[in-house]
């Protein structure tokens, strides 16, 4: 291990963006306990792996990963497993990976020094409390890796217990921060020039404020109300949870984004019973319903699971028919794959893997027609996006506009643009994942 006076870590980062942003927490306590952030595993004393759980498989990619770095193991080096599959496997690391010094599940990131203290004493550390803590990990200073796009995370955990999910096993118990708490983090980060903000939570909108000062829609409002910020995300959002508060929030807000992320998993109300989600196709289109007679155009996005066990190829084409009912703007699609402890490993009828590779196939040419008419609707407007980069093999700009969609665009006269920055674009020419114009104006 390195000495104290040169103590380096790298970090890698696997997954969802909750996780992105618990990396730059996990950093920002690094840099505070007098570590370096280094660009390569071979400059690193440390090396870590904040990992995710989510997708088939996840685990043996994180050993592979493992595998691959332990011919450094003889440069003194030491790794650590952060993160879903720290929690879901634990100590069973230890023994597939005996050089590994440091396994901790996302709810004891809080412990991070003392476990550092213990790694530097040349022990090794362990944090897996699983669902015990009612404490969120919360730092004086994040990394922030985007410069104008702020996340902030607001409720950490799940109770929801979804059938296929390892989440509530891995993220432990619902808990939520303070609204003071968050308020004050979204006023550093507006002094520090941020423009955006994007609150996260596994279900951001099941957030309940433990000092019961301000329901989730009133916290949205009152971050829009801060001075210097543009533009207001939050993801992802339960259909359970989802109160027609929220649109009348994004209505009257204009900071608020038109968007709103709602996973759906299924069309089908039998699947949705037997995945455990808490709500019929019904009440999720009662949601649905609000969001289309909000008085903003709001795109809708969603998540979509093909081939749980049972499904049958009625059911699937449930799922197809709400596509077009529902509108979505564009949908994150997933074959189901069966992940440690959840409560589907005792299903029946698993579907075959080339069924489910068929429907999923069927479901992504389907969503890619619905995307396409649904952009189609934004030719000729001029809409406002945030300048994210440019493209200068195309001589275009890259935006992305409060609906959450991808703008290409041009600037006149070769104009130079700040990234960050707000622009007025007309849009010329719609594809299904994304938009084209000319901007018209600076907005700000």
């Amino acid at each position: 291990m390195p000495q104290p006076a040169d103590k380096t870590f790298y970090l890698e980062t696997f997954g969802c963006q909750m996780n992105v942003h618990d990396s730059e927490k996990v950093v920002g306590t690094l840099i505070q306990q007098g570590y370096r952030q280094v660009p390569t595993v071979e400059e690193a004393g440390l090396v870590l792996y904040n990992t995710c759980s989510i997708r088939d498989k996840a685990e043996q990619k994180v050993f592979n990963r493992l595998n691959d770095y332990k011919k450094f193991q003889a440069q003194g080096k030491k790794f650590g497993v952060l993160g879903c599959v720290a929690q879901q496997e634990g100590e069973k690391i230890f023994e597939r990976a005996p050089y590994v010094s440091l396994v901790a599940g996302s709810a004891s990131y809080r412990n991070l020094p003392a476990m550092l203290v213990q790694l530097e004493a040349g022990k090794r550390a362990t944090g897996l409390d699983d669902r015990q803590t009612d404490e969120c990990f919360e730092t004086e200073y994040t990394s922030r890796t985007n410069p104008h796009r702020g996340y902030i995370t607001i409720i950490e955990g799940c109770d929801k217990f979804c059938a296929y999910c390892v989440v509530p096993f891995t993220r432990g118990k619902e808990r939520s921060r303070t609204s003071a708490s968050v308020l004050s983090e979204a006023r550093q980060l507006a002094d520090l020039g941020y423009t955006e903000i994007q609150l996260l939570g596994q279900n951001v909108n099941s957030y309940r404020d433990p000092a019961g000062i301000k329901r989730f829609a009133e916290l949205l409002t009152t971050i829009g109300e801060i001075a210097g910020i543009e533009r207001v995300r939050f993801t992802t959002s339960h259909p359970r949870d989802f109160g027609r508060d929220i649109v009348q929030a994004i209505d009257a807000s204009p900071k608020l984004c038109d968007h709103v992320h709602l996973p759906i998993q299924s069309g089908s109300t039998r699947v949705l019973d037997a995945m455990q989600r808490l709500y019929t196709r019904e009440e999720y289109l009662e949601r649905i319903a609000w969001i289309h007679s909000a008085k903003r155009d709001i795109s809708i996005t969603t998540d979509l699971i093909v081939g749980f066990p049972g499904e049958t190829e009625h059911e699937f084409e449930e799922t197809l028919s709400l596509l077009d009912e529902v509108g979505y703007d564009s949908a994150f699609t997933f074959k189901y794959s069966p992940r440690p402890n959840t409560p589907a490993l005792k299903l029946d009828d698993a579907i075959p893997d080339e069924e489910k590779a068929k429907r999923l196939a069927v479901l992504n040419e389907k969503q890619r027609q619905v995307s396409a008419h649904r952009n189609k609707r934004h030719l000729g407007q001029t809409v406002k996006v945030m300048v994210e980069g440019k493209n200068a093999a195309r001589g275009q700009w890259i935006g992305r506009t409060s609906q959450i969609k991808v703008l290409n665009f041009t600037a006149p006269d070769g104009k130079e643009l700040k990234t960050g920055s707000y622009m007025d674009v007309r849009v010329t020419m719609s594809f299904p994942n994304s938009l084209v114009g000319e901007m018209v104006e600076v907005s700000g």
